[in-house]
């Protein structure tokens, strides 16, 4: 915490929330703002000690709007530094809802995971029956499945809520899918497809898709090229090939705006909405493939 300011000086900012002048109450905000995510638990310290509705209100606001700034800066460093961790890059978007999940409990999550699938996983397999048994553990022995009752809650774009009820939206199972994929050395990628994100199964030699929000169901780029042809699309090459980290915490992004846009929450959709500009400087609102 800013050591300029002691705990006397802070309380006694915090006691301007509830002035009438909008412009004390204006300098008091960025004030603390300016001292950063460490003034946090001292905010909540204090809202619990308030008997003010008004003065805890405006701390919520506070604590939300310091997270918020924090979180904007994360993904943005993620994002700059290469996006190497998918798991990272889904953590750090969970937190918006989440603002306390640790990334080294889903690390444990998914190490678990990983281990239910390895003890039916057998190297020497042909890469389809690698996927089959794959399948077979995540989808019949873990029970992940396609949450399709409620497909645009917003649950199905946080990491931590798709590990829990094990249901998720087509992105969220297929990062579930690549994450454990990767860790017994397949090359498992995500790819754009529009409207349904989808994996595929990429060497030199071969490749082939798998839809994750239907089981694991193998197909070929010839389903694609149907696929694409049926939504009257032109064929471009991101519908067939693996796309970055970063293009999937992007995607995950816009899935939430939609989310929050059907539930009227405008609020956060609006906050979405920086937090995909702030890795996305071409981000156009009307683009949701």
């Amino acid at each position: 915490m800013d050591k300029t300011l002691t705990d006397k000086e802070l309380k006694a900012l915090v006691s301007l929330l509830e002035d009438e002048d909008f412009e004390v109450i204006k300098h008091v905000e960025d004030r603390i703002k300016s001292i950063g995510n460490d003034v946090i638990p001292f905010l909540e310290k204090e809202w619990e000690s308030s008997f003010n509705p008004v003065v805890q209100r405006k701390i919520e606001e506070l604590i939300h709007l310091l997270q918020f700034d924090h979180l904007k800066l994360r993904l943005r460093t993620w994002a700059e530094d290469g996006g190497q961790d998918l798991l990272e890059g889904a953590w750090i978007v969970a937190t918006y809802q989440y603002p306390d999940l640790e990334l080294g409990f889903l690390r444990k999550e998914i190490e678990q995971l990983y281990y239910e699938v390895w003890l039916d996983f057998k190297q020497g397999l042909h890469p389809y029956d690698q996927i089959k048994v794959v399948n077979n553990a995540l989808f019949e022995k873990l029970r992940f499945k396609a949450n399709t009752k409620n497909f645009h809650s917003p649950g199905n774009s946080m990491i931590n809520v798709v590990l829990e009820t094990k249901r998720g939206n087509p992105i969220s199972l297929c990062i579930l899918y690549i994450l454990i994929a990767q860790k017994l050395e397949l090359p498992i990628y995500g790819v754009n497809l529009p409207n349904l994100f989808i994996c595929t199964y990429k060497t030199k030699s071969q490749q082939f898709y798998i839809n994750a929000f239907n089981n694991g169901l193998i197909f070929s780029r010839p389903d694609i090229e149907n696929y694409v042809q049926q939504l009257h699309l032109n064929q471009m090459d991101l519908f067939f090939e693996p796309c970055t980290n970063a293009d999937i915490i992007k995607r995950i992004l816009r899935n939430l705006i939609i989310s929050f846009e059907k539930l009227g929450d405008h609020q956060k959709s609006d906050e979405v909405k920086q937090l995909l500009k702030s890795i996305d400087q071409d981000y156009d609102p009307g683009n949701r493939i």
